[in-house]
Formats: C-alpha cells, structure tokens, sequence
C-alpha cells in the first residue's frame, strides 16, 4: 500500500493569483514607461513635381538654335521608344550644353527628357499653360523676371560682351556705340542692359552705352547673322555671350569681339509661378539637382567641355536663399 502523505493546514491556492498580480505589474510598468514615438510618414512628391514622376517626363524648354548651349540636330529622327508627347522632341534630336545639363537633371530626377522650343518671349513672361514644366535656356536671373518666374540654384554664370563686324575700324570701345544700332534678342537682360534696367543680383553694372536704337530678335544668331551683312549695312554691333558670338566666327561669320565683358550674370533653370498645380517642389528638387551637380563636379567638367573653362564656380557660390523667392 502506499502510505498517505501528512498535509500542512491548506491555504488559498497562490497560482491564478500569482498569474493575474503579475500581468498587472507588467501592464503598470508599460503605463508608466516611456511612450513609443508616433510613426510619421514622409510626405512624398508633391505638385508640378509629382505629376512630372508619375507621367515620367520632365518637358523642357529650350532653343533650336542657339550654339553652343542648344542647337537642334536635323539629321536625328525622333527615338521610336518615347514617353514624349508628339508635338515633344526627343533628347536625342538636340545638343549642347543647356541640353547636357537638361539631360543630366532628368536622369536624377528618374525620368525621361523631351524637349520644346516656344519663343524666347513667352518662356520669360511665365503663364506658361503647362505646355512646359521647366526652361532650361540659359536664362539669366532678374528681379523682372522674378514677378513670374522661380528661378533654381543657378548652374552656371555668363557674361556679356560686344561684336562688331571684322571690316570695322571706328568702333574701339562701348561708348563708341551710343547712338547706334545694336542687335540683341528680345526680352533678354541684354536688351535690359542697352536700356539701363537691367539689375543683376549681387552685381553692380556700368551702362556704357546711352540711347542705342535696339534692334531685337528671336535668338541671338540671328542679329549676328545681320551683323555679318556688312558693317554698318544692318546693325553695327551685336550683344551677346562671349560663346556665341565665338562660335559664329568659327562658323565662318565675319565679326570680331570689341573688348571685355560689360557685365556678368547668373543662368538658372526657372519654373512658372502660375503653373496649375504647386510649382515650389520642383524649383526646390531642382536647386537640390544643380547643387549636386555643382558638388561632384558635373557643372564644372560640361563647362569646360563646351565653353573651355568653369564658369559654373561662380554659380555654385551664389546664395539662392537671398532672393527670397518664397516669402
């Protein structure tokens, strides 16, 4: 037989008890411990810039003849494999440096490049109808063009210089010009220049040059393209960039430069303030792009490559936030 075993006086059984006393430290201790931080979701693209990632474009404007900084090449077909809108160019059909830049924001941006070439006029006074997202054109920053436009960290700064044709011997300086007819492309800072209005941020400019007759037109070869007529026949100087007007000589134009440059200025990439949808993201990823590219190098090697020097230091110094776009 198995022999019973003497038992102490009974007590209340301490096992549920134990389980529930201790389930309740635990949920004290949770209630007085430290709170877990909210999960905060990162808010995505927005505006003109989420609608340019999800159709996979950025449609940029630019010119069709306006070398070296863009030039539309004839003998390119349209690429067959495109999200470019029929009445968009390829980036394959365009080169240049505007173009080089263009197509390297796009690729940053993940998307594909097309390419548009309205007039000159109509990219600066803004109210673009969203026929475009950006121009990327060489567009110097002004407080005029301010009133319509956002303007990006600028990629890479300019001067403006002064070509008379090669058979001219009165013409030795500016001044000799006052009076006179110049040709510049209209509703450019240039035309600005030749009627004293022009404000540059961060410059202090010198009008050499009183009460020309001005004489625009759509680009700036085409004044070059008159001014090479003969001299005095058409115009007597043309106002432009150092580039182009080198890149008509070397084209076989009869021109020459007369001296240095009478200003210097900064070229940006500009976004329409009217845009129907919120065109603040996009100038923003765009300085953020620019400020990249000026970072490892990109702006100063395609610089180099197209004009034979880094005009884009200058740009990469220039303080974007002191033009207080978005106050």
């Amino acid at each position: 037989k198995t022999m019973a075993r003497a038992t102490k006086p009974s007590r209340p059984d301490p096992g549920p008890r134990w389980w529930l006393a201790a389930g309740l430290v635990l949920v004290l201790v949770a209630a007085c411990g430290p709170t877990p931080a909210p999960t905060v979701a990162t808010p995505g693209p927005a505006g003109s810039l989420a609608a340019i990632l999800q159709r996979g474009t950025l449609v940029v404007a630019t010119e069709a003849d306006y070398a070296p900084q863009s030039e539309l090449n004839p003998d390119e077909v349209r690429a067959q494999d495109t999200r470019c809108a029929p009445n968009q160019r390829t980036e394959n059909q365009f080169e240049g440096f505007d173009v080089d830049v263009a197509r390297e924001v796009a690729s940053r941006l993940g998307v594909e490049l097309c390419l548009v070439t309205p007039r000159w006029t109509q990219v600066v006074s803004g109210n673009w109808d969203d026929l475009w997202d950006a121009s990327i054109g060489s567009m110097v920053i002004t407080p005029e063009r301010m009133q319509a436009l956002y303007f990006s960290q600028p990629y890479t700064s300019g001067a403006a210089v002064l070509f008379v044709h090669e058979d001219n011997d009165t013409v030795v300086k500016p001044e000799n010009l006052s009076g006179k007819r110049i040709g510049v492309c209209a509703g450019c800072a240039y035309e600005a220049y030749l009627e004293h209005t022009l404000v540059v941020p961060t410059q202090q400019i010198d009008f050499a040059i009183d009460d020309p007759i001005i004489v625009g037109y759509d680009t700036d070869t085409s004044a070059l393209q008159d001014l090479a007529a003969g001299d005095g026949v058409r115009l007597d100087a043309v106002l432009t960039d150092p580039d182009t007007g080198r890149s008509a000589i070397q084209s076989g134009l009869p021109l020459k430069r007369l001296g240095g440059p009478l200003y210097y200025d900064f070229v940006a990439a500009a976004v329409d303030k009217s845009s129907h949808l919120d065109p603040v993201p996009l100038v923003k990823r765009l300085s953020e792009i620019i400020q990249e590219m000026h970072g490892d190098g990109t702006l100063a090697r395609l610089s180099t490559q197209y004009y034979g020097a880094d005009w884009a230091q200058y740009a990469a110094q220039f303080d974007i936030e002191a033009l207080e776009q978005y106050a």
